[in-house]
């Protein structure tokens, strides 16, 4: 082989192991990316996608029943528009409450009319809830300080 044809190969072995390298990189996020929706954009998506996603907005007051056999909770989402049935197995967060702001990470169910969240989180202070889920909230109709005095500030 010529010098220029050694050149040539090493030029293109390098260039395929950096388009190789960012395949990789960015297959890995598009597996760890999780998107936010609330119940009304949930509602009007024609695709819901088959992957984990997370649904956020406030816990509909009268909706939390639990299951005295087990760790397994039904609750629903509301964003003031549109609710979401959701259930949860596992321990629910302190603050976790009717009224107040959750984001449930997880998939919907095969039937598509529950999530099945496999995380549950709650609001950490005073001052927290998702700016997507407050907007929301604001467009259905309630007020700021909807759900315990909410700012996205």
């Amino acid at each position: 082989m010529k010098k220029r044809h050694k050149r040539l190969a090493i030029v293109l072995g390098v260039l395929a192991g950096a388009v190789i390298a960012t395949a990789l990189v960015l297959n890995a996020f598009r597996d760890s990316m999780v998107f936010f929706v609330t119940p009304s954009e949930m509602a009007a998506m024609e695709e819901v996608p088959d992957r984990t996603f997370r649904i956020g907005g406030l816990v509909e007051a009268g909706s939390v029943q639990r299951d005295t056999t087990s760790t397994e909770v039904m609750f629903r989402v509301t964003d003031g528009a549109m609710g979401v049935p959701v259930i949860y197995d596992g321990i629910l967060p302190n603050l976790f409450r009717e009224g107040q702001g959750v984001v449930a990470e997880g998939r919907l169910s095969a039937d598509g009319g529950t999530f099945m969240a496999n995380k549950v989180l709650a609001r950490h202070d005073e001052e927290y809830m998702p700016r997507e889920a407050q907007e929301a909230i604001e467009r259905a109709g309630h007020p700021s300080g909807a759900g315990g005095g909410y700012n996205t500030q």
